[in-house]
């Protein structure tokens, strides 16, 4: 998407991402039946103190469009991600954003973070049955399909776990 920048997210950012995140997550169904994730989603501050708080604002307007949490093995936020490799969370586009590429803008940024850190890889988890475009979005990426990453953060919540090898031209 032309027109995108994608930067470090500042204080003032804040409550512009925690709304997005939220309304993203909602508009996906997936915080239905979810007991406090949508204040984890909404906890900006915290995430931006325990990772890297990313965003993708329209260079014209200004305007917040999407964000993700680029996180490192044996932080708080961390999941999957092994000594040497990368992950990222939360990953989230305004509803009224979708499908003008700010999503893979947010995910080339958290490659190239990655890389320029010198990780091997950067791994992730998606919901199981959900976020289908989002699914899609990291296939086209490149990232593979990795049963022994998955796991189950509560009953009834299927993560899938998904990684992308780096190479130095990633």
């Amino acid at each position: 998407m032309s027109g995108l920048l994608v930067r470090r997210a500042a204080p003032a950012d804040f409550p512009a991402v925690a709304r997005l995140t939220v309304a993203a997550y909602e508009a996906d169904g997936q915080l239905k039946g979810e007991h406090g994730y949508a204040a984890t989603l909404a906890d900006v501050a915290t995430r931006a103190e325990h990772g890297e708080v990313l965003v993708a604002a329209d260079e014209a307007t200004g305007e917040t469009l999407g964000s993700v949490t680029f996180v490192l093995p044996g932080t708080r936020y961390a999941e999957l991600s092994a000594p040497g490799e990368a992950e990222f969370r939360m990953l989230a586009v305004d509803p009224a954003a979708q499908g003008r590429g700010v999503g893979l803008a947010l995910v080339d940024a958290c490659v190239a973070r990655a890389t320029e850190l010198g990780c091997s890889a950067v791994v992730i988890c998606v919901r199981s049955g959900f976020a289908t475009a989002a699914h899609r979005l990291y296939q086209r990426r490149g990232f593979v399909r990795t049963p022994q990453l998955d796991w189950s953060p509560v009953p009834g919540v299927e993560l899938l776990g998904l990684r992308l090898d780096l190479t130095p031209a990633d």
